[in-house]
């Protein structure tokens, strides 16, 4: 898998990505390397016909590429990054309700994981019940300190990003952990 990340400019592209399947196959790409649509559609409960479809609309946007080798639904597909950005405002109107509509599909999949973790929590060791963290911290920031700590958190991450999708470069009893960073101002409230 390539390193880095891949930027969503087109509101033709952040609509296509606004896919709830089209995210689970990127998301599952990164995760396990190379897979057919057939294999892919296994995991995440979708027909081969049905991931072979989302794989090219993706691959048309470059978030995913053919790995090489195998014909039809059983060519394996790779993500072409650890993950895709885009602008909360755009040159257009029609750009930023693109990026709304992907950022609120992205939400609803971050927290709809976030359930089922609260849900399945109790089946885990109680080490990993430990180590999840759900937490919120207030700060009061500039939008360019804001910008600063998402960079710094980044590069803190970039080391353990660069584990998934390579089994063999996680230490033993490494697993994916999702972390979850929002940042985003409040709404303006008049003092008392």
């Amino acid at each position: 898998m390539v390193e880095g990340v891949v930027q969503l400019t087109d509101p033709r592209a952040l609509r296509a990505v606004a896919h709830p399947t089209r995210l689970k196959l990127i998301s599952l790409l990164r995760r396990l390397g190379p897979l057919t649509a057939t294999q892919a559609g296994e995991r995440i409960g979708e027909s081969p016909s049905g991931c072979s479809f989302h794989l090219r609309s993706l691959a048309k946007w470059g978030l995913v590429e053919e790995a090489g080798g195998g014909r039809g639904r059983e060519r394996p597909w790779q993500a072409t990054a650890q993950g895709h950005e885009w602008a909360a405002r755009g040159p257009s109107e029609d750009v930023d309700e693109a990026g709304d509509l992907l950022t609120r599909v992205v939400v609803e999949r971050w927290f709809d994981e976030v359930l089922q973790w609260v849900d399945r929590r109790r089946d885990e060791t109680r080490e990993w019940a430990n180590a999840a963290t759900a937490n919120d911290r207030m700060i009061a920031v500039t939008p360019a300190e804001l910008e600063e700590i998402d960079r710094r958190v980044a590069e803190i991450l970039q080391p353990y990003m660069e584990r998934v999708g390579h089994p063999e470069k996680q230490p033993e009893g490494a697993r994916t952990a999702v972390l979850v960073q929002l940042g985003f101002p409040m709404a303006d409230v008049p003092p008392p």
